[in-house]
């Protein structure tokens, strides 16, 4: 007795283990129009579906072959064909068709198969998005979904108004591009990139807008592509901007290094004492130069732009004392000893003297003869 329900028991787990295989295959699927939809449109699917024996007959008969769609106002026609002989059925409406295995139940022997046509509308969507436009399972004798046989096919079903939505936004965000390459292009910073970005950008926007509506995924796909492009150029913008402040900060520390040379150019001035401090201040503003090229090079764009400003400021610093110093020992109009000035100055003398004492022998001589 116990070897008998061992058995059972047995068996039992190996009947559950064994998964359940589909009573069905579909074949010949064919979805008109192909593409996106658009609500409104008129779809017409096709397909046949096959019933390998299994069991000793075509298809469960305790089980039903349900097929739906998300589609409005849909019609079936559907054909039963057993060994190759066309049995047509009676059309039937609505969202779903089921067919019962009391219907589609024959022995293995028999060859059979369905082929199936549906035509209905696509729904009204609210926003963009996938829709079932046939669905085929079968469902056992206990209402569950034999999860291996079911088949479907989904379409994108576009809201038209979404669309241009979508577009007229990206042209709102490449005007507000334009506007930020402009406002760099005035302060001088380099935009040629940030323009080819603009460029191919703008080609990507009117090529989705000249799509019709049922290219929809190939208009979005642009549409990301130039949304990309317009980041990829405001980045590039960005840098741009760093780099030309980076640039404008090293102004003043080019004015300090001339005065400065000046400075270190005249012995008399070479040492003064309040030049010093004005040197530490132009070497802060060249570690902060230093430090926002870094920035830059890690792209810390906002950084780097704070970091020249500093730089700039202290750079001004040190220009605006260094030309106060200058004022203060004489606006550089202090005359610098130069060698071998001193003997030319003597030269000069003694030829004047020369001159002037043979003008006065000269007329000497002429005053003695008329005497």
């Amino acid at each position: 007795m116990k070897s008998v329900i061992k058995w059972i028991i047995l068996s039992a787990i190996l009947i559950f283990c064994i998964p359940m295989v589909s009573a069905f295959t579909v074949s010949s699927v064919s979805v008109e129009p192909s593409g996106s939809l658009v609500p409104g449109d008129s779809v017409i699917v096709s397909y046949k579906l096959q019933f390998p024996a299994s069991g000793g007959e075509t298809f469960p008969s305790g089980s039903e072959l349900q097929m739906s769609t998300d589609l409005e106002g849909a019609k079936w026609t559907w054909v039963l064909v057993l060994d190759t002989i066309d049995n047509p059925r009676p059309s039937a409406a609505g969202r779903m068709l089921s067919l019962s295995g009391f219907e589609l139940s024959y022995p293995a022997a028999v060859d059979q198969a369905v082929r199936v046509t549906m035509e209905g509308k696509v729904p009204t969507v609210d926003k963009t998005t996938n829709k079932t436009i046939i669905r085929i399972q079968e469902v056992d004798a206990n209402g569950n979904i034999v999860t291996s046989s079911k088949v479907e096919h989904t379409r994108m079903v576009v809201n038209v108004g979404e669309v241009t939505q979508q577009i007229t936004q990206k042209r709102n965000d490449l005007q507000t591009f334009r506007t930020h390459i402009d406002e760099k292009a005035a302060i001088g910073a380099d935009t040629s990139v940030a323009e080819l970005k603009y460029s191919d950008a703008k080609s990507k926007i009117d090529a989705a807008a000249a799509l019709p509506p049922t290219q929809y995924a190939t208009a979005l796909a642009y549409l990301n592509t130039a949304t990309a492009l317009i980041t990829d150029g405001e980045t590039a913008l960005d840098r741009a901007w760093a780099e030309s402040e980076v640039i404008h900060a090293q102004t003043p520390i080019a004015n300090v290094d001339r005065v400065i040379a000046w400075f270190k150019g005249n012995t008399s001035t070479a040492n003064n004492a309040e030049l010093p401090p004005i040197i530490a201040k132009r070497e802060i503003a060249v570690s902060y130069i230093s430090t926002a090229n870094d920035q830059i090079a890690s792209g810390q764009y906002s950084l780097a732009r704070s970091k020249a400003a500093e730089a700039f400021a202290k750079g001004n610093e040190s220009y605006t004392e260094a030309l106060a110093l200058q004022d203060k020992v004489g606006k550089g109009f202090v005359i610098p000893p130069i060698p071998g000035i001193v003997p030319i100055i003597v030269v000069v003398i003694l030829i004047v003297l020369v001159v002037v004492g043979v003008i006065i022998y000269r007329k000497r001589s002429q005053w003695d003869e008329l005497g």
